[in-house]
């Protein structure tokens, strides 16, 4: 098991965080790095919100498939599961998720039950939603750069594990995605929501794929979206649990 990075930013008062999200970087599985989401991570913080940017290992600098990559992910949200006990977090305050392939990773870890440790998830542009709808010649080069035998790429489709006690879900995407277009994401909201799990779509028109970092017109609207879905799940007013807080700009 590769060691765990951890980007980590917390709440710059002194005052116990809110909630806590580890996020995982996109790149297709051939690239990124945690560095990727540092700047979304100080976002969330000014909200109350721990919130750590996590890498993994790449196909080809240590990961011998996406099953390696995967393994990663699940290790790291444990790992941030200890850390964000030593802030007064339990598994019922935190969330996963990320960008792109971070995203779809964060994302398969959750539903299938493997890490147990979120208790909801943000995915902006996630990979990965929907892969049957992909042509067969498309799906085999997949299968080929991520390592898997041939007609086993459904297999991590996140779509096949759509569950009724899934964590709620918020995804942010474009319209426009030419990685994962809008129609499998929509497909995507439409079981969650069939299965009786809560599953927000937010929609951006016209944008492409990466559409949410600093250099775009987005950043700031779908970092405040993330933190208010956050809060609102994750630190509700009936938790018996939940100390007296500002509630800040969230």
């Amino acid at each position: 098991m590769a060691p765990v990075t951890l980007l980590t930013f917390e709440p710059a008062d002194t005052t116990p965080p809110r909630a806590g999200v580890i996020l995982f970087h996109g790149g297709g599985l051939l690239h990124g790095s945690p560095d990727d989401l540092a700047p979304h991570c100080p976002r969330l913080a000014e909200h109350g919100i721990l919130a750590v940017s996590a890498g993994y290992r790449l196909l080809g600098r240590g990961a011998a498939n996406i099953d390696d990559c995967l393994a990663d992910v699940r290790h790291a949200i444990e790992h941030f599961g200890q850390t964000a006990a030593a802030h007064g977090l339990g598994p019922d305050r935190l969330a996963a998720g990320g960008s792109s392939a971070g995203a779809h990773l964060a994302l398969l870890s959750v539903l299938t039950g493997a890490a147990p440790g979120a208790a909801a998830v943000v995915a902006l542009n996630p990979a990965g939603l929907d892969l049957g709808a992909m042509e067969p010649e498309d799906q085999r080069r997949l299968e080929e750069r991520v390592g898997i035998t041939p007609g086993r790429l459904t297999d991590y489709s996140a779509l096949g594990f759509v569950r009724p006690d899934a964590p709620p879900t918020l995804i942010q995407h474009g319209t426009d995605d030419e990685i994962q277009p809008i129609d499998g994401v929509r497909r995507f909201r439409d079981a969650m929501a069939s299965a009786g799990t809560e599953c927000a779509l937010v929609e951006y028109a016209g944008a492409k794929h990466a559409f949410h970092y600093p250099d775009g017109d987005h950043f700031d609207e779908v970092m405040d979206a993330a933190a208010r879905f956050l809060l609102d799940r994750l630190d509700r007013p009936d938790r018996p649990d939940r100390l007296d807080r500002p509630t800040g700009s969230a």
